[in-house]
């Protein structure tokens, strides 16, 4: 019996250039290495470049992120990470907080494709990690690439980086309300 069918959506285009930084744990490097492969070849296929970081472990992916957000201008992000379960709860304080700390960043507006792996064995990371089976590498620059299109399409001109009329504003003695 075949496993569920799912619907991938056809990659965003892009009218502007994207710019995207990958940040990757490389604890497991040959899952990490094909993790990485995948992100870069789905990315590549809009025309986006990317930049590559690598941290020591997962918890540290949603930091290096949200220092990226703040002081540099990338447009989304790919964090690309596995962790295996052991035999302490360590496990679920990883996963757990990693992912929520991804999650927060998302709904604050940062476009991120979750590519953290959370899984039982070795075993299970390594199909997973392929680009030539699951290919969740590629899967989460394909959902961060989704989410830049989706800020792109719904963000103003006004919006920017930096200080806003607003404050541009008051610094010149005028008010805003």
């Amino acid at each position: 019996m075949a496993g569920p069918s799912h619907y991938i959506m056809p990659l965003p285009e892009f009218d502007k250039p994207v710019k995207m930084l990958i940040v990757a744990s490389p604890y497991y490097k040959d899952i990490s290495d094909n993790q990485i492969a995948g992100a870069k070849a789905e990315i590549e296929k809009t025309g986006a470049t990317w930049e590559l970081v690598q941290v020591p472990g997962a918890l540290e992916i949603p930091t290096a992120i949200s220092i990226a957000e703040r002081m540099s201008n990338f447009d989304g992000y790919v964090a690309l990470g596995c962790v295996v379960r052991g035999e302490t709860s360590h496990y679920d304080t990883v996963c757990n907080d990693s992912s929520r700390a991804i999650q927060l960043m998302g709904l604050q507006g940062v476009c991120i494709g979750n590519g953290i792996l959370t899984v039982e064995t070795y075993e299970q990371a390594a199909v997973r990690a392929d680009p030539a089976d699951q290919n969740k590498g590629g899967g989460a620059a394909h959902a961060a690439l989704h989410l830049i299109a989706l800020s792109r399409k719904w963000g103003r001109p006004d919006k920017g980086i930096g200080f806003t009329s607003d404050i541009l504003l008051a610094q010149q003695g005028k008010t805003t309300a």
